[in-house]
């Protein structure tokens, strides 16, 4: 799990400094015109700017959220590498994010698909797949957590 959140982490902060260094806020750059650009976005909020300025609630929810997966993930059984690697995704988005509200009090999103409306970053992709992965095993191996009896 460790190396899982690390790379997340890591490529997260990575892509926001480069973002910051080499980009003004607000520029966008068309990588692929009308479908993909970077564009430089302070968001001061959570997903989709919900609840703006609110950098200490969304700091105490995100740590009770990192509490939740990490207890979450000490409980599964071995076997469980699918689940546990979602709820990895999931923890390292949401410490990518949160580093950036501590440092700045907002989060730095970048990645702007014109066909949806909101822009996002890598820690938000991360969480979202996470999500999924998690769902899906989750659904998949639901039968095993409750001791064999659906």
């Amino acid at each position: 799990m460790f190396v899982l959140v690390a790379l997340v982490v890591a490529l997260d902060q990575l892509s926001k400094y480069l973002v910051a260094t080499y980009m003004e806020a607000g520029e966008s750059i068309a990588v692929i015109k009308d479908f993909f650009h970077l564009t430089y976005v302070r968001n001061p909020g959570a997903a989709f700017g919900m609840l703006p300025y609110r950098t200490v609630l969304l700091v105490v929810i995100t740590l009770l959220v990192i509490g939740l997966i990490i207890y979450y993930y000490r409980t599964l059984p071995p076997g469980f590498w699918l689940m546990k690697a979602g709820l990895a995704l999931q923890l390292g988005g949401a410490i990518g994010n949160m580093i950036d509200r501590v440092r700045s009090s907002y989060v730095i999103d970048f990645l702007d698909f014109k066909i949806w409306p909101p822009v996002f970053n890598l820690a938000d992709s991360a969480i979202v797949v996470g999500i999924i992965i998690f769902l899906l095993s989750f659904w998949r191996m639901a039968p095993l957590l409750e001791g064999g009896n659906s």
